[in-house]
């Protein structure tokens, strides 16, 4: 981790404290979440340091309130998280969720870069590049449902 296990602590109280905070307010997030792929065809999947820590996920975070498109958020949350730029940056589907006790709208994006990521924030454990035939066992649910959308192996449900 780029910030050391000092960090761990803190990072999931915050991580806690604000999921109980939005569950109970019944607030409404927005999101973004993006399918980046290298020139090999692979997959980038990011590992955070808070939550369940030992999923691999898309990356992804939150969109700017007032005036933060989908699209600048993904670009952004790609290159604070793992230090790459995105191109041919292109819009999938729109999701919902009440995972984690809250109403969240989830924006999903398709990518490609020519960079190596790296866990540029104190936010992820681990970032790198799988083959869609060899994905992690720890890939998580969503994670899996949105890549075997992307395959064409099942319909696009709408929920996250």
């Amino acid at each position: 981790m780029l910030y050391g296990d000092a960090m761990r602590l803190p990072i999931q109280s915050l991580y806690k404290v604000r999921r109980w905070l939005l569950a109970r307010l019944g607030l409404r997030t927005r999101g973004v979440k993006v399918m980046v792929f290298n020139a090999a065809g692979e997959l980038l999947l990011v590992r955070n340091s808070y939550g369940t820590t030992h999923h691999h996920l898309l990356p992804g975070g939150g969109i700017r309130p007032w005036f933060e498109t989908p699209a600048s958020a993904a670009a952004r949350e790609v290159r604070e998280e793992v230090g790459i730029a995105v191109e041919r940056l292109t819009f999938v589907a729109t999701f919902h969720s009440r995972a984690e006790g809250k109403r969240d709208v989830v924006h999903l994006f398709t990518a490609f870069t020519e960079d190596r990521p790296t866990a540029a924030s104190f936010e992820i454990e681990e970032a790198r590049f799988f083959p869609l035939d060899s994905l992690p066992e720890t890939i998580s649910p969503a994670t899996r449902r949105r890549v075997e959308e992307y395959r064409g192996e099942r319909a696009a449900e709408g929920v996250w």
